[in-house]
């Protein structure tokens, strides 16, 4: 899978020609979200697509809904297709704000920066558990998923593949399982999107 980081900071000198850091505004975030729809609709294969927000000042709830949770509740249902989105460098005050957008549509997102990743937005408990394993480990199968926890293999499936649909961990089909082993067919490996 191919991964494409865009600068905030390049992005809006580009398409706002202003020189603002602020990221306020539902104007301002629509143009900015359709920019970066223009690259996600461009690309036919699976993308990763990571916004990096350093250099970046402050964001409004209103700009935070429109490019943010807009572009993640499009990912969700598949209308970019196989994309998935990472945010970069949030500041404490920018999270804050991304993260009330998100929570008020039930939405999350992965971020990354120097301590690390975590989840914003909103995220059921059980999810977070399975996508702290999927992390660790830096792909997942059901099965092992099933062993590790304790759980049914569809329980296991069904948890892997709601991360997936909600565009937190990556999916690729793995190698196809022997006649002998009691789960026969395809199989999926869950991969962390920061691996």
């Amino acid at each position: 899978m191919e991964k494409r980081t865009f600068s905030l900071k390049k992005l809006t000198q580009t398409v706002l020609k202003n020189g603002s850091r602020e990221m306020t505004g539902r104007l301002r975030g629509a143009r900015i979200r359709e920019a970066l729809e223009k690259i996600l609709g461009g690309e036919k294969a699976s993308l990763r697509v990571v916004l990096d927000f350093s250099g970046m000042g402050a964001i409004d709830f209103s700009w935070a809904d429109e490019v943010v949770a807009k572009m993640t509740s499009r990912l969700w249902s598949g209308e970019y297709g196989e994309k998935f989105l990472v945010l970069k460098n949030l500041s404490p005050s920018q999270a804050e704000n991304v993260g009330v957008a998100l929570e008020r549509k039930k939405l999350a997102v992965l971020t990354t920066g120097p301590e690390g990743w975590r989840i914003i937005g909103s995220l059921n408990n059980y999810l977070i558990h399975t996508l702290n394993r999927v992390m660790q480990k830096r792909q997942l199968t059901l099965k092992e998923l099933s062993e590790e926890e304790g759980i049914e293999m569809n329980t296991s499936g069904t948890r892997l593949l709601n991360l997936y649909k909600k565009r937190l961990v990556v999916r690729v089909e793995g190698p196809m399982a022997g006649k002998d082993e009691p789960h026969r067919g395809r199989q999926y490996i869950y991969q962390s999107l920061l691996s």
